[in-house]
C-alpha cells in the first residue's frame, strides 16, 4: 500500500470536502437554491471529493477495507450523481450532503490523518 500517495489524496479529499462546507455555511438553503453559482461550485466540490473516493476503491482497495467507517458507496454515488446527472441533480441532496454530511466525513479524514501520524 503506497500510504504517501493514500495521504496526498485523502489531503485533497478533505480540501474539497472543506472548500464545499465553507460555501454553505453562512448561506441558507434558500440562497443556496436560488445561486447557479454556487450550485455549481459546491457540486463541483463534491464531485472532486468524491472522485478521489472513487480513485482510492478502484486503486487502494485495501485501505477502503481497513477504513469501513467512510461511506465509500455513498461517495462514490455523488460522484456518479453529479458526473452524469447534469441537469438531474438533486440540489436538496447536494446541499444537505455539504451542509450536513461533510463535517463527518472532514472528521474521519482528521482521525485517519491523526492515526497515521502516530504510525501505523
Amino acid at each position: 500500500m503506497n500510504l504517501e500517495r493514500i495521504s496526498y489524496l485523502l489531503e485533497r479529499m478533505r480540501q474539497a470536502a472543506t472548500d464545499a462546507h465553507q460555501m454553505v455555511t453562512d448561506v441558507s438553503k434558500e440562497h443556496f437554491l436560488a445561486d447557479i453559482i454556487l450550485q455549481r461550485a459546491v457540486g463541483m466540490s463534491l464531485l472532486m471529493a468524491s472522485e478521489i473516493a472513487a480513485q482510492l476503491i478502484k486503486i487502494h482497495p485495501e485501505f477502503m477495507v481497513e477504513h469501513p467507517e467512510f461511506p465509500w458507496g455513498a461517495m462514490r454515488g455523488m460522484r456518479n450523481r453529479i458526473a452524469h446527472g447534469y441537469f438531474d441533480i438533486d440540489l436538496d441532496k447536494v446541499w444537505a450532503t455539504a451542509k450536513d454530511d461533510v463535517p463527518d466525513l472532514l472528521y474521519r479524514l482528521d482521525l485517519v490523518r491523526n492515526w497515521r501520524a502516530e504510525g501505523e
